[in-house]
């Protein structure tokens, strides 16, 4: 079992080469300039490697991507095994990113909550306040109550 400093290093250059390979190395016209790759992580024994990516496109590029990272995942783990020099090379698995639609996701809500914030403000700019504007009664007005009795 290794450490965890060697597996996060393993991953840091797991990113990097195949970032590197798939920009200037890998001629598919799947990937293009599309695929971005966001992180990568590897097993504690270092057998297997996830590789996180994001495509900037629309379901049909997505879809197109993620067969061109299968189709070149033999060439990736060559590049990674030659620049990692490790006993035994991990096996890459690609996995498409969740972050940018979760993103989105918080995006719409947030937009949602100004409109009512909003909302809510012009509602209350001409309101009145149903009773006192301070209904907190002060020590000095507690001496005048008694004396009206």
């Amino acid at each position: 079992m290794a450490d965890n400093a060697r597996a996060k290093r393993l991953a840091d250059l797991i990113r990097e080469v195949v970032a590197q390979k798939l920009q200037r190395g890998i001629k598919d016209p799947r990937l293009g300039t599309h695929v971005t790759i966001t992180d990568t992580r590897v097993t504690g024994d270092l057998r297997e490697a996830t590789v996180f990516y994001t495509v900037y496109g629309d379901d049909e590029t997505r879809a197109e991507a993620a067969a061109g990272l299968e189709s070149a995942k033999g060439v990736l783990r060559s590049a990674v095994g030659a620049a990692a020099g490790v006993k035994f090379t991990p096996t890459l698995t690609f996995v498409a990113d969740a972050l940018p639609d979760t993103a989105r996701t918080i995006e719409d809500l947030l937009d949602k909550a100004r409109a009512s914030d909003a909302k809510v403000r012009e509602v209350s700019a001409g309101a009145a306040f149903a009773g006192d504007a301070d209904p907190y009664k002060k020590p000095g007005e507690d001496d005048e109550d008694d004396s009206a009795r």
